[in-house]
């Protein structure tokens, strides 16, 4: 495997790593859904956050409705070209099923020969994990922090 990457914003996502999964929580050590890992690096990196997000539900396959997680991003968040090179600290936001919202963010982590992600996940809190071609498929956007 590669030397882990180092910068502000991968340093303070690792920093989460091992808290707990708790739906929209963001609390380091204590609990964090995958926006709330977001908000806490947001904080660490950048100070307050821009705006307090309204409640959400934690089913993947939400179906209909607004692309409200798209939104938020888009309004706080550096758009990226789809096209545009993996760098590690990019925001990743992934639709889990064909047909519903995108509701699950990460951070790239690595972006070498065996890119990783840091994100939470159900039942196992904040993880590293590869970004694999399934992973890959999903992603919808890429951001960048301001």
């Amino acid at each position: 495997m590669d030397e882990p990457v180092s910068n502000a914003v991968v340093d303070a996502a690792r920093g989460w790593l091992g808290t707990p999964y708790v739906h929209q929580s963001s609390v380091k050590g204590c609990g964090a859904d995958c926006l709330g890992l977001i908000r806490g690096v947001w904080r660490e990196t950048y100070g307050a956050e821009p705006e307090v997000p309204p409640a959400y539900t934690a089913d993947w396959a939400d179906c209909g409705g607004s692309e409200v997680l798209l939104g938020a991003a888009m309004r706080h968040l550096v758009p990226l070209q789809p096209d545009a090179a993996l760098a590690p600290g990019q925001v990743l936001l992934f639709r889990m099923r064909q047909g519903a919202i995108a509701k699950h963010l990460g951070i790239l982590s690595q972006d070498r020969a065996e890119p990783r992600f840091l994100h939470a996940y159900t039942y196992h809190g904040v993880i590293e994990s590869p970004l694999t071609t399934p992973w890959r498929s999903r992603i919808v956007a890429r951001f960048s922090f301001p």
